[in-house]
């Protein structure tokens, strides 16, 4: 409600060649009218956070179906308005979502090249769009080692699946002439914290967030490892996924304001464990209601 009250056109980024150019798509349809930009960013994270929770669901990561996952990645990415205007970042995680679902599949399937394939096309598109995004190959190599039988034929077609969106791209730039857009690329910034608020506020927020980090991490240890194998390489992926956008965000450079809501998916899927352990509903109901008194908190700090 608070950003529908106060909307915003959102502005192109300097070297963020592609994202700018959806946003001149966008313009055509939507001109300047800020409250259609952020009530469709609004739209889209609703929906991903139902993605995020199907995925969830889907890959059995939690021992029942719920819409808890969804619940946490609504609530997280309310703390910061800036996190629910229309941004790149919102691009950013549709892609890394999509690759990661696929990823989680490699070893329930009989066409795993055609999978991996499209896994490496995806983190290839996320990287076009954010110059730091190219350090998730780190996450596909790990998610080929630990789904994927060492098989040569299979790497190749993952290197395929990267670099196909690379050539097309450079090749339609090198056609209508602006090859040299290609060389705003690479940009490496530093983001150290997206609130501008006061110090004090600033070190409660992390610590909010640190408290339901550590607590999902706490329960996670209980409910993992009565798992399968299949699953709990899924959790390492998961973990691995939060460090990598944890360092993507870090190194991104300041004019990407919502460079952190790219930790949030992986944050969610793991703070989710905290209040989905059944074996000590005491805890999970707290760490429930200090959810909610941290996001009113977050309002009130951000306002």
């Amino acid at each position: 409600m608070n950003v529908l009250l106060h909307p915003a056109v959102p502005v192109m980024i300097p070297g963020h060649f592609l994202y700018n150019y959806v946003l001149r798509g966008m313009q055509v349809v939507f001109g300047r009218a800020a409250f259609a930009y952020t009530m469709l960013s609004i739209i889209l994270i609703f929906i991903q956070s139902i993605y995020l929770n199907s995925i969830a669901v889907r890959h059995k990561l939690f021992p029942r179906n719920s819409y808890m996952t969804a619940f946490v990645y609504l609530l997280l990415t309310s703390i910061y308005p800036r996190f629910s205007f229309f941004n790149e970042t919102i691009i950013f995680n549709w892609l890394l979502l999509g690759a990661i679902d696929i990823m989680f599949s490699f070893t329930q399937t009989t066409q795993p090249r055609k999978l991996i394939y499209n896994a490496a096309l995806l983190f290839s598109l996320a990287a076009l769009f954010q110059f730091t995004g190219l350090a998730f190959v780190l996450l596909l190599l790990i998610g080929m080692v630990m789904f994927r039988p060492g098989n040569l034929g299979e790497w190749s077609v993952a290197l395929l699946g990267y670099i196909t969106p690379i050539y097309f791209l450079v090749s339609i730039l090198f056609l209508v002439n602006k090859l040299y857009l290609f060389t705003h690329w690479p940009h490496i910034g530093f983001s150290i914290s997206p609130l501008k608020n006061s110090v004090g506020s600033l070190i409660a927020t992390m610590m909010g967030l640190f408290i339901l980090l550590v607590s999902g991490i706490f329960a996670m240890r209980k409910n993992v490892p009565m798992s399968n194998i299949y699953i709990r390489r899924d959790w390492i992926a998961l973990s691995f996924y939060l460090i990598i956008s944890m360092m993507v965000a870090f190194l991104t450079d300041k004019a990407v304001e919502s460079a952190w809501l790219l930790a949030l998916p992986p944050l969610s899927i793991i703070c989710t464990h905290a209040m989905a352990l059944e074996k000590n509903k005491r805890f999970s109901n707290f760490i429930f209601y200090f959810s909610l008194i941290f996001l009113v908190f977050c309002l009130w700090a951000n306002k």
